[in-house]
């Protein structure tokens, strides 16, 4: 397996630190509002990392923080603690706003197939460790304190910048307005460890500390949740891409000085979700959320298959077109898995184990879920029985999580349902993948005449249709075609 490394700038084999375990580190949200789909984005394709790694076999611990104090609304460590804005916006402490935008988070990723972390840790709970970490840098002389607050000293490093291969718009934080110099900083680039003074309104959230009553900066808070569960070191780190500067490179000045060695072997940053008129963001006031695809009439889960299509390293364009191609094609995809008979014969280990290897050529190359997708087709192709092509799918799904055999099993239920009443949608499936409007046209006059108990019109469209070199199936709700 290959990833791609942000700190390395290219693709390297994937090899874990230890052989029994691979330890797994993804940000996770500021939980002062709704996640919006762009967010979600780089929960699910870090969730396809995951699940593709158990799928090879490791044992993966994975760690994500959740954020619900000091990430100010400037990277320049000031402005407003985007918590405390949340709170004011809504008349309500910020642990009350933490906890409703935590579980109001979760239940996104349960409507989107995101497997929750093996551990969720909020920022607030690890204090103790923050303090130990800020304790050894000033120690060591990494940091120091100013104007009541405790710094990182980005001078001691001999290279401060790790992800220099992404373009500044995509390295600039969507929340940089209204940046402050600030005068305590010995470097422009030097950041809060340890806050007791801010430029902003009275902290609600503050802790004893050896440098005063205060809180702790956004960085230190995902180094101590980190150590405090994975250990000194971590295998793979996730974020979005605005994530890398400077968040990320502040994670590791602050980790590798403290340890002494280098901290993660992989960054894996996953491109912005953008829109006509560019990155989605939080702060813009106005954004979409999974409830809003969901009163609008579309799946999650298309929403999911929408962003499987399209690799983690390119940007991706939402438009309301592209996510109705991406529900349609989805419905089509489950539709033909409706076709395929759940009892049609014995499983075929050895096409099974062909296909399962042709997934994984696919996925290791930096996890290509558009050719992940692709292999979905290429099953439904194979030649092979039903039964086969629905293990089949059921292997590539505990990868992409796209409920194909769940969501297949229901359509063809209510399909058969509606046959007994007479009523509903008579489905028609190509089997080679390819509608053609006239030949489901000509089916559908068949099934209506077959209703109607006139088998001689029925008996002549279906030689009709043979003339034309289509073979014909009856399904339950439906019927299935194709060429030959």
């Amino acid at each position: 397996m290959y990833l791609y490394n942000s700190a390395s700038h290219k693709k390297e084999e994937f090899v874990p630190n230890h052989p029994d375990i691979v330890k797994m580190y993804t940000c996770g949200p500021t939980v002062y509002h709704y996640a919006h789909i762009g967010n979600l984005r780089s929960y699910i394709m870090e969730d396809v990392l995951e699940k593709y790694l158990r799928f090879l076999g490791y044992n993966v611990k994975r760690v994500m923080n959740i954020t619900d104090v000091g990430h100010l609304s400037s990277d320049a460590d000031t402005g407003e603690d985007k918590m405390l804005k949340g709170a004011k916006r809504e008349h309500k402490s910020v642990m009350e706003i933490a906890r409703f935008y935590t579980d109001a988070f979760f239940d996104d990723c349960r409507k989107l197939n995101i497997k929750r972390p093996d551990v969720v840790e909020p920022a607030t709970n690890c204090i103790d460790e923050y303090i130990k970490i800020i304790t050894k840098l000033l120690d060591t002389g990494y940091a120091y304190q100013a104007g009541g607050n405790v710094y990182f000293d980005t001078s001691k490093l001999k290279r401060y910048y790790i992800f220099n291969d992404h373009n500044e718009e995509d390295l600039a934080v969507g929340v940089r307005e209204g940046v402050e110099e600030d005068a305590n900083k010995r470097n422009k680039n030097d950041f809060v460890l340890w806050f007791t003074k801010s430029k902003f309104e009275d902290q609600a959230l503050k802790w004893d500390s050896p440098w005063g009553v205060g809180y702790p900066g956004w960085h230190i808070e995902c180094s101590g949740i980190s150590m405090k569960h994975l250990g000194e070191d971590l295998d793979i780190h996730c974020g979005g891409i605005d994530n890398a500067f400077p968040h990320h490179t502040n994670e590791i000045a602050q980790s590798e000085s403290y340890l002494g060695h280098k901290w993660t072997n992989f960054w894996v940053h996953v491109a912005h979700l953008n829109t006509a008129d560019g990155k989605m963001s939080k702060s813009k006031g106005e954004f979409l959320t999974v409830s809003l695809l969901e009163e609008k009439g579309y799946d999650p889960i298309a929403y999911r298959f929408f962003c499987l299509q399209s690799h983690y390293r390119k940007s991706l364009v939402f438009s309301w077109e592209n996510l109705d191609n991406a529900q349609k094609a989805f419905e089509k995809l489950i539709a033909r898995i409706a076709a395929l008979k759940p009892d049609d014969g014995a499983v075929d280990d050895t096409v099974r184990a062909e296909y399962r290897a042709k997934f994984i050529q696919q996925m290791d190359n930096d996890v290509n879920t558009p050719n992940g997708v692709t292999m979905l087709y290429d099953i439904l192709k194979a030649k092979t029985n039903d039964a086969t092509k629905r293990a089949l799918l059921a292997d590539v799904d505990t990868v992409l999580s796209l409920s194909l055999l769940e969501k297949a099993d229901a359509l063809r239920e209510r399909n058969a349902k509606a046959a007994q009443s007479g009523g509903g949608e008579f489905a028609v499936v190509a089997e080679d993948g390819e509608p053609d409007a006239a030949v489901e046209e000509l089916i559908r006059k068949r099934a209506a005449a077959k209703k109607a108990k006139d088998f001689a019109e029925a008996d002549r469209i279906r030689d009709e249709l043979k003339a034309q070199g289509i073979e014909l199936t009856d399904v339950p709700g439906g019927a299935k075609w194709k060429r030959v």
